[in-house]
């Protein structure tokens, strides 16, 4: 048996069945199968007496490259990566980074890292001001994580939750470079701590080994796979697959359901309660653009009738900048472990600001960008070298996301601006120089045979490395932010300002990015939609 045939053949029976009859209605449409999408619709299916439509563009999230956690990487520009590109821009010398995106059962969950990190304390706390509501606060958030985790690491019950859906553990027998790293980012002082999702995300931050959502050796735990499949053979949730939504169906002010194009057959189905996009951070605002909800001026320029006027669609784009940079030849090639990212530090650029604003993290691997794996002399092999990316946990730069045409089929515009301001530059030229001075310390010594790259860069030429170097932590979140202000979208319970039976779950709500990678703090937003429609509709969920 091959071993993609044995990886298969092991996994646990979760009862999965698509759909292939499509109703002429369900009670609640949830748009999009991704980190927040696949925990609405569970949540929602808890409820016996309603129905739920589940619809991803994507296909099956039972591949091995997507159930094994070290290929996440290979995903990329596949058919399960919706291949979004930035739009050329002077801040990264013309360049145009890719965007990627989970086009899958599972959405970003199936295909990432699986990093699982919080968030931190302040962000939850900005959230609920922005919102105007404490339920989004940092205290409500932690009793979610309690109750939805399985955290199999140090003990610590005011933070960490057990018998919860979803199994997070520490990466198990890590790479020998990890031990060197750790010792290295001590030595620049940045404290180690047994749990990057503790007490360190209430305070300064710390290094040591992520959080990590993978069970059984390397068996990835997506959101599709912990909160759908055992739900699949449930009469009231429908899951359908290979489906792209186009439009949003109205009554006056009113969503009754959606249209979507699947196999090359329209179709057009209505919600009797409510419609759920859960499309991310770049289809959300592009759906709502293309039925109406958006800038009227920009809605007029593509002759799209306006629903309603909210110039806050689509603006506010954030994303963590990650540097393809900071790699190092290893003296014996070693090859990569667990989900192939087995360390991570969270520190301050500057010790007067509030909350950490640097988040590198290991890619165990060769790792540049396609103007600096050219320029510079990268090893060949995957277990040829290493790299201490450095990354940017909350830039200042802010993009935007607009309509390419009022075809649905065509790709919306990404304006990333990724390192438009002087903040951010500074900010990463630090984080770059602590990213060298960890790995060219002692502890590392016996896992480096060379700097491959930047070296010692000063001035300008740092800047241009950067700026070429620099793309996506594929972290694309806050533009159809939640807020009170004339550029928000949602309100605190994640009303479309001006639209009845519409809700936003999913990353695009951030008012702000969150401190640490995106899936965890989605998650939560998914719970949170849950929690909320069903106490608005008087839902009562059995196990």
């Amino acid at each position: 048996m091959s071993t993609d045939a044995t990886m298969l053949a092991g996994l646990k029976v979760d009862r999965e069945v698509f759909t292939e009859q499509v109703r002429s209605s369900y009670d609640f449409i949830v748009c999009g199968g991704g980190s927040a999408g696949c925990v609405v619709a569970r949540r929602l299916a808890e409820v016996p007496e309603v129905s739920v439509l589940l619809i991803e563009a994507g296909g099956s999230d039972r591949v091995p490259s997507v159930i094994d956690s070290t290929q996440w990487m290979w995903n990329i520009g596949t058919e399960r990566d919706w291949g979004f590109r930035a739009a050329p821009s002077p801040t990264v010398n013309g360049r145009t980074p890719l965007l990627p995106m989970g086009k899958v059962l599972g959405g970003g969950s199936s295909i990432n890292g699986s990093v699982w990190a919080r968030g931190h304390k302040h962000d939850f706390d900005r959230w609920a001001e922005a919102a105007g509501d404490p339920a989004w606060n940092y205290e409500s958030a932690l009793a979610i994580y309690r109750r939805v985790e399985d955290w199999q690491g140090p003990k610590d019950t005011h933070r960490r939750g057990s018998g919860g859906l979803l199994n997070i553990l520490q990466p198990e027998n890590p790479i020998p470079l990890v031990a060197g790293l750790i010792e290295g980012a001590v030595g620049i002082g940045i404290p180690y701590v047994e749990d990057m999702n503790g007490a360190a995300m209430e305070g300064e931050g710390g290094c040591g080994l992520p959080n990590v959502l993978v069970q059984d050796g390397n068996q990835r735990v997506s959101m599709a796979a912990t909160y759908i499949h055992p739900y699949m053979d449930r009469p009231n949730l429908a899951v359908l697959l290979c489906a792209e939504v186009t439009k949003l169906e109205f009554v006056g002010k009113r969503v009754t359901g959606v249209s979507f194009l699947r196999r090359g057959r329209h179709y057009t189905v209505s919600a009797d309660k409510e419609v759920v996009l859960s499309l991310g951070a770049i289809n959300t605002p592009k759906l709502l653009m293309l039925s109406g909800i958006g800038d009227a001026a920009e809605l007029h320029a593509h002759g799209i009738n306006v629903m309603q006027h909210l110039p806050g669609v689509g603006k506010n784009f954030q994303d963590h900048i990650l540097l393809a940079g900071c790699c190092w030849e290893y003296i014996t090639p070693e090859p990569p472990r667990n989900n192939a990212a087995e360390f991570v530090f969270i520190a301050k650029s500057d010790p007067s600001l509030k909350t950490p604003d640097l988040m590198p993290v290991l890619e165990e691997t060769p790792f540049g960008s396609e103007v600096t794996a050219s320029q510079f002399d990268l090893p060949v092999g995957t277990a040829s070298a290493w790299t201490l990316a450095p990354g940017l946990a909350r830039p200042d730069s802010r993009g935007r996301v607009r309509l390419a045409s009022s075809n649905p089929f065509d790709k919306a515009i990404i304006e990333a601006n990724f390192l438009a301001t002087e903040t951010d530059m500074k900010a990463m030229l630090r984080c770059v120089e602590m990213c060298r001075e960890i790995g060219n310390s002692i502890a590392c010594a016996p896992y480096r045979k060379r700097e491959v790259m930047p070296g010692p860069l000063k001035g300008a030429e740092m800047e241009n490395f950067i700026r070429n170097a620099a793309g996506t932590y594929f972290h694309q979140s806050c533009t159809c932010k939640m807020g009170r202000d004339e550029m928000s979208v949602v309100d605190g319970a994640l009303r479309v300002y001006g639209i009845d039976g519409l809700r936003i779950a999913d990353a695009s709500i951030m008012p702000d990015i969150s401190t640490g990678n995106t899936m965890a703090p989605t998650v939560i937003i998914g719970e949170r939609a849950g929690e909320i429609i069903k106490a608005h509709y008087g839902l009562a969920a059995v196990a």
